[in-house]
């Protein structure tokens, strides 16, 4: 069975990526960050990342999301209204 996507509720999808941000970034990001913070640099002095901004590192990835995600909705519904929107194919679990 077909069926056309041609509308995502924005402020919904913003506050879901938002929360998707912020566990991922914490999963990834933080990690990461310190251990860059921990390892020797080679090259010499150079810029190193306060503890406090790794910590912030997810709060600014879930508020880049809730700005973006719903601006990228909007643009989609938009886009949707002009030339249609996308078809998904959905199955029953049988039929699968």
């Amino acid at each position: 069975m077909t069926k056309k996507l041609t509308r995502i509720a924005p402020w919904q999808a913003g506050k879901l990526f938002a929360v998707v941000y912020f566990i991922l970034s914490l999963i990834f990001v933080v990690p990461l960050e310190l251990i860059a913070l921990l390892a020797p640099n080679r090259a010499g002095p150079g810029p190193h990342l306060s503890p406090v901004l790794i910590i912030l590192f997810p709060f600014l990835y879930s508020l880049a999301a809730l700005a973006f995600v719903p601006l990228g909705c909007w643009i989609y519904n938009v886009a949707a209204k002009l030339v249609g929107g996308l078809d998904v194919t959905v199955t029953d679990g049988a039929d699968a």
